[in-house]
């Protein structure tokens, strides 16, 4: 089967914080199960986007939930015209035929729905489907990627050590204030000053953390705020529809917000 509309046919931007292309790299030579630990918007998706680019391999990105199914990854039996027939889920499709799967906050999914992605993580290098009768042997170029956000871990929404312990783990943060604002600038299409100032605010609303705050603002809504300020909008109005109201309901967290905000601009 032809991957070709799983392949990254232009560069994606991503700017290196510290030795994490060398380390994706080496660990691929290896098909090492790579975890990537960070909070939420810090630059994991994208990172995982551009070493499949760099790596030239096709990429299968699966949006773990809830609600997914060990079958919404293998694969499962379903009616057409013919009558019934196998569907390869994204992970059968990514170890068949040689794909990057890439699961995307693994720990939003149930543990009993994880566990199917075990026999893929050692030495079998093989996924068992149990409903068709056949045990997938993993190809040469195969390789499993997830992304955990330690921030939101509970007795409920954790990873099993069983899980944890089959992964190679590399940690993600928010960059020095110098290179987000340089990222900032790059991808909202902002002067370096407007850039820089966007990122004290998101700096400002970190502090926050802990104190009212789950996360602060991440890097990608500093980007959203940019974006709008790039067309046009006053940075006090798009800091408030990008970071404020999305990022808590409550009355006196967004108040100190909007404070920090207006203290500096």
């Amino acid at each position: 089967m032809d991957l070709d509309e799983y392949r990254l046919r232009d560069e994606p931007y991503y700017r290196a914080i510290a030795d994490e292309l060398r380390l994706f790299e080496a660990a691929y030579a290896e098909r090492m199960p790579l975890m990537l630990k960070g909070p939420t918007g810090c630059g994991k998706t994208r990172f995982v986007e551009y070493m499949a680019w760099r790596l030239r391999k096709p990429l299968i990105t699966v949006a773990c939930h809830e609600d997914m199914t060990a079958s919404d990854l293998v694969g499962r039996f379903l009616l057409d015209a013919e009558g019934t027939a196998w569907h390869d889920g994204p992970l059968t499709l990514a170890a068949r035929h040689g794909a990057i799967c890439y699961l995307d906050e693994i720990v939003e999914a149930r543990q009993d729905t994880t566990v199917v992605i075990h026999p893929l993580t050692d030495d079998r290098r093989v996924l068992p489907l149990e409903k068709r009768g056949e045990l997938v042997r993993a190809h040469p170029d195969f390789a499993l990627v997830i992304s955990y956000n330690p921030g939101y871990q509970s007795v409920l929404k954790d990873l099993k050590e069983s899980t944890k312990q089959r992964f190679g783990a590399i940690d993600f943060g928010y960059p020095d204030i110098a290179i987000e604002a340089e990222i900032v600038a790059h991808e909202a299409r902002v002067g370096r000053a407007v850039a820089e100032l966007l990122v004290a605010i998101g700096q400002r609303s970190r502090n926050l953390r802990g104190h009212g705050l789950n996360e602060g603002a991440s890097t990608r809504m500093l980007i959203q705020a940019g974006r709008l300020v790039a067309r046009g909008i006053a940075i006090e109005a798009a800091c408030q529809v990008a970071l404020v109201v999305p990022i808590t309901d409550d009355a006196d967290i967004r108040g100190a917000l909007t404070a920090a905000i207006a203290a500096l601009v």
